[in-house]
């Protein structure tokens, strides 16, 4: 029932609003400035051929206008040019080692790239072992020296310290 009275309601008069519209006077142009109206006025005057020539259509131009084709590309800006370049695919994969750790669904690692748990490895036995798991030997993955010496130097892993109670005395309870 709503939809009805909406409809009727949208529908009501709607003739003579749309016939007013159409009705009007049409936009003209905007009026030239006087001296502008007097110096058209005095050229056509002297030369009567000008508007002639103003209102005749030239073949000549037309064809050579319906001649003409253009045909336009986007230049590529700077910045895809420098990602494409820059961005190199890795030459080698291998296989992530260890099988204990199948949740995590990797199907393979690209050179200069270690899996998490390999990098968790590599800290903790650089940490328990630094005369022997040295940057240089870790470099010897398939990493550059540089990464693996900011890693060693920025990352250390999760250290459990368990205090003794040996000099604390226990609060009792009242």
């Amino acid at each position: 029932m709503g939809a009805a009275v909406t409809r009727g309601i949208r529908s009501f008069n709607l003739e003579n609003p749309a016939e007013r519209e159409i009705s009007k006077m049409k936009p003209s142009p905007t009026p030239s400035h006087p001296s502008t109206n007097s110096l058209l006025q005095e050229q056509i005057s002297l030369y009567p051929e000008i508007k002639v020539e103003i209102a005749r259509k030239d073949d000549k131009i037309l064809s050579f206008l319906k001649d003409v084709y253009v045909d336009s590309k986007d230049p590529v800006s700077s910045v895809q040019i420098k990602a494409a370049e820059t961005r190199q695919e890795p030459k080698e994969f291998r296989l992530p080692k260890g099988h204990h750790f199948d949740i995590i669904n990797i199907k393979s690692i690209p050179k200069g790239k270690i899996s998490i748990i390999e990098a968790l490895t590599f800290l903790n036995n650089h940490k328990r072992y630094q005369e022997t798991w040295t940057a240089e030997k870790i470099a010897q993955y398939h990493l550059e020296q540089k990464d693996v010496s900011s890693l060693l130097k920025y990352f250390v892993t999760f250290e459990l310290k368990i205090f003794p109670h040996e000099d604390k005395k226990a609060i009792q309870s009242k």
